[in-house]
């Protein structure tokens, strides 16, 4: 029997001896090239059965060799790998055919179950034409951290098809900036991509701005209105705070993504929803489900790939990118060139971001705007945080900032505390708080760990202490998204 051989290009030597070592002990047969072009000259001779190639190669793209590859072996699987951890170079290397794209550094074991997997994978589809653009393009979505790279390789996948997704996420996290990026990246860019934030229109316009309605339909309708499923035809619906929405809307919308067509206020004809559409929230959905407040059909309709985006305290690493990110963003505005030092990262990195990425960007701004010196320093970082913390203890109930000193007992007793007040205050008991608790530590427990396991459930079921199927159940409860098999 003829061991299947791997074509490796890399131009670190590096990695390149230890991808032969490790593909070799698991009995392949491997050749190693420092350049795309003796990876070319062994693809077009016919040989190999699967290729790992880097991205930045001396004299080629490993990126613009997928396309000359599947043009003369479609059949060939390539696997990318790359220290350029953009959302980018994740969407090109998939869009172009890519079998699966990993970022440097990655696990061996997790590489070598990913080659396990190509060489028995069916034949994947032939890459998308006229895909991600190049890559000078700006960056939708900016880190480079593990969390951010779970991120991008989901975004990347959900580009070649229409599927409906849910993004959750805290206030600031991005949410918004995700829906642009798998509309940039998808199959519906050239169409339009058209917002709508459900928590600011008043409830009984809901239904006109979504659908539209025809003239003299309601006092004050003296002309048709188009709505946001016909302004967004051929494109992608960004549904923005989908758990505010009412629930007769909800019942709209879930007759719309059953039928796939809809008809206006006042209106009799049919209209083909022809729109993709994309659904965020911060709210736990889950819990309002079981509040009554959200229908649970729905629910399921849009979260087909949930997609959830981590607080800027859960990517720590990547604070750094995104303050001189905002830093030029501010310059290109007219605002003065500044820059950090050492101790202004470490001075950033060390506070909570409670408005997440949001609340950074504005910061960066203020600092650019007020900052006289033009190399900013961590006591002026220190007294733009200073005054958006409260001056004194807050009273019993009130949030306020995670000191580093408290403890998870103490946390989790001062949300108690508030959320038993704020009850107290609209005179409603609270329901299920007991389920509602748990959800709120298992779902960053279970999702951190699969995040430090690289998604493979075996290890995070041991890290937990819990039977795999236990996990799997939880997960699938929990909403938490998993990508499997991937580094």
């Amino acid at each position: 029997m003829t061991l299947p051989t791997i074509l490796v290009a890399d131009d670190d030597r590096s990695v390149r001896t230890v991808l032969t070592q490790a593909l070799g002990r698991s009995g392949y047969q491997v050749r190693a090239a420092s350049n795309a072009t003796t990876l070319w000259r062994w693809v077009e001779d016919g040989e190999g059965d699967l290729v790992i190639t880097d991205v930045v190669m001396p004299d080629e793209s490993g990126l613009d060799l997928i396309l000359r590859i599947k043009r003369v072996r479609p059949e060939l699987r390539v696997i990318v790998v790359s220290a350029q951890s953009t959302l980018l170079t994740a969407v090109q290397a998939t869009q172009r055919g890519a079998f699966e794209y990993l970022p440097k550094p990655f696990d061996l074991k997790e590489l070598l179950d990913v080659v396990a997997r190509a060489l028995t994978a069916p034949l994947p589809p032939l890459p998308v034409p006229g895909s991600a653009g190049e890559g000078g393009e700006q960056m939708p979505l900016i880190g480079r951290g593990p969390a951010m790279q779970e991120i991008y390789r989901t975004i990347a996948r959900l580009t070649t098809s229409d599927l409906t997704v849910m993004i959750v996420g805290e206030s600031g996290t991005g949410k918004e900036l995700a829906a642009r990026a798998l509309h940039k990246y998808g199959r519906r860019r050239s169409g339009p991509f058209v917002a709508i934030n459900m928590a600011a229109i008043p409830r009984e316009l809901i239904e006109s701005e979504l659908f539209g309605h025809e003239r003299g339909a309601f006092t004050g309708a003296l002309n048709r209105n188009l709505g946001r499923f016909e302004q967004a035809n051929g494109g992608t619906l960004f549904l923005d705070e989908i758990g505010d929405m009412p629930p007769e809307a909800q019942t709209r919308l879930l007759r719309v993504l059953q039928e796939g067509e809809f008809t206006t206020v006042g209106g009799r004809q049919p209209i083909r929803a022809n729109v993709r559409i994309i659904a965020a929230t911060h709210r736990d959905l889950r819990a309002s489900i079981r509040a009554g407040s959200f229908r649970e059909d729905l629910f399921y309709r849009l979260n087909v790939v949930p997609l959830r985006l981590p607080p800027l305290r859960d990517r720590v690493e990547d604070i750094p990118d995104l303050a001189r990110h905002f830093l030029a963003v501010a310059r290109a505005d007219g605002l003065p060139a500044k820059s950090l030092d050492g101790g202004a990262v470490e001075a950033l990195c060390a506070y909570r971001w409670p408005g997440n990425v949001r609340e950074l960007e504005n910061l960066m701004r203020r600092l650019a705007a007020l900052c006289p010196d033009e190399m900013i320093g961590a006591g002026q970082v220190r007294a733009e945080l200073v005054e958006i913390e409260p001056a004194e203890p807050p009273p019993a109930g009130a949030p306020h900032a995670v000191t580093a000193a408290e403890s998870l007992s103490e946390a989790v007793e001062r949300h108690l505390r508030r959320y038993l007040a704020a009850h107290q205050e609209g005179g409603t008991a609270p329901s299920n708080i007991y389920d509602q608790v748990l959800a709120e530590v298992e779902r960053p427990l279970i999702r951190l760990t699969l995040a430090a396991t690289r998604g493979n459930q075996i290890k995070a079921a041991a890290v937990l202490g819990l039977n795999r199927n236990t996990l799997r159940k939880k997960i699938h409860d929990l909403g938490i998204p998993v990508v499997r098999g991937v580094a």
